[in-house]
């Protein structure tokens, strides 16, 4: 029973291991069954067993298969020019069963009622003029999302998923409006969100004036990269909700619908 059970614990789902174990073990003596129990944990990590129980038994279960990370990053200046237009266009595609990445898209976008960006927009994001000169115009870069979505199979009706954004600007005002101002369509999958401050506000009790820097600094994480770069506000996001996963919240759509 045991040199059975041995060569073929790998095809076995953790459970049936279980249940075989506790059968036998009126018939041998505890060490031998120790040794055994080992030697099988050891064979279904080898199998990618125990790294997938662990992530799936560390959290309860999220609404959502995929959360979808975004932060745009825009021309601006101070006073503010208008129209602002994205130049950062990031997405993190975050496993809502592990919250790990499981994909990116980022591409820069090329701003054309103001092509050229001022000192205090490169300052801020620490995007040059370079990174987006002959770079993709917002409805190319929109394509490309719609693209990458469909390679995902977030467009799959049966795959529930949901933007995340630190805040309600990137979707509520700042692709809205600029898609009005080129007269392009709004894709529906943007228009429900998860607002991570309210999300944080919920969960810690108290609302992070100053974004990411103050979530971080509440869950004690070491803050990712440069603030005001999108890629890099992203996977801050990322990483403060697998923190926020971690202590059993569940996410939740904070946007109203359109």
């Amino acid at each position: 029973m045991i040199a059975l059970l041995h060569t073929g614990a790998a095809k076995f789902p953790p459970n049936l291991v279980s249940r075989s174990r506790q059968a036998v073990s009126p018939l041998f003596p505890a060490g031998v069954l120790e040794g055994f129990h080992s030697i099988v944990s050891r064979k279904l990590a080898s199998h990618g067993f125990g790294a997938s129980m662990a992530a799936m038994s560390s959290f309860p279960p999220q609404r959502y298969h995929y959360f979808l990370v975004l932060d745009f990053e825009a021309t601006c200046d101070k006073p503010q020019i208008h129209p602002q237009e994205i130049i950062e266009f990031p997405i993190l595609k975050l496993n809502g069963r592990t919250m790990e990445i499981e994909s990116t898209f980022h591409m820069y976008v090329q701003p054309v009622v103001h092509p050229q960006l001022t000192p205090f927009c490169t300052e801020l994001t620490g995007i040059i003029q370079g990174m987006v000169d002959g770079q993709p115009s917002l409805q190319q870069v929109l394509e490309r999302v719609d693209e990458w979505m469909a390679k995902e199979g977030l467009l799959d009706p049966s795959v529930k998923s949901i933007f995340v954004t630190c805040g309600d600007w990137d979707l509520k005002v700042m692709l809205p409006g600029q898609c009005q101002y080129l007269g392009l369509p709004v894709a529906d999958y943007f228009k429900q969100w998860i607002n991570l401050k309210k999300a944080y506000s919920f969960a810690m009790g108290s609302w992070p004036k100053n974004g990411l820097l103050d979530m971080n600094k509440g869950l004690n994480l070491q803050h990712i990269g440069r603030p005001h770069s999108g890629i890099d506000d992203c996977k801050n996001i990322a990483n403060i909700m697998k923190t926020l996963a971690h202590r059993g919240f569940i996410f939740k759509q904070t946007s109203k619908p359109f």
